[in-house]
């Protein structure tokens, strides 16, 4: 068993088997978990925003799906990561306030996981499972060595996708 490494929020780390990466308390936020299945190389986005071009003077590129992708893809590859194989699984996007309301600003959660799944299909990386938005947070550990995302939620069993 490797290293369990914290990624925090608006925060981004790679690494390579043996390994894993975790996240807690995604709740708007959405963890994009991206993995080489040959080069075991994982990686891990903890991302609050979904679009950085609306933000001047961003110097955080991990708070955004877009950038925050792209910088991970960038670490991944200076591991050894090959970008044609990398898959991914996105877990979070929770819609953590009671108001179904159709407030643009409110939906975060629904628009950080849409703006992910763009952003991975820019890069033409197949999103093998997600598990995102309902109403609560999760805790997500991603295992370099076998590709599982495991999603804990407070008064839930946890699951693998």
């Amino acid at each position: 068993m490797g290293t369990m490494i914290k990624v925090g929020m608006a925060d981004l780390k790679a690494c390579k088997a043996p390994d894993a990466l975790t996240t807690l308390g995604l709740g708007s936020c959405v963890g994009v978990a991206l993995y080489d299945p040959v080069t075991k190389v994982s990686g891990l986005l903890h991302c609050m925003l979904p679009d950085s071009t609306q933000i001047k003077n961003n110097s955080n590129r991990a708070k955004f799906a877009d950038t925050g992708i792209d910088e991970l893809i960038q670490q991944m590859v200076a591991l050894g990561a090959v970008k044609s194989r990398l898959v991914a699984k996105i877990a979070g996007g929770a819609q953590m306030f009671a108001m179904s309301s159709a407030n643009e600003a409110l939906r975060v959660g629904e628009r950080n996981a849409l703006a992910a799944k763009k952003k991975l299909k820019e890069y033409n990386i197949r999103l093998l499972a997600e598990d995102c938005g309902k109403n609560y947070g999760r805790t997500v550990e991603f295992y370099s060595e076998s590709g599982d995302y495991l999603i804990k939620a407070v008064g839930k069993p946890p699951k693998t996708i």
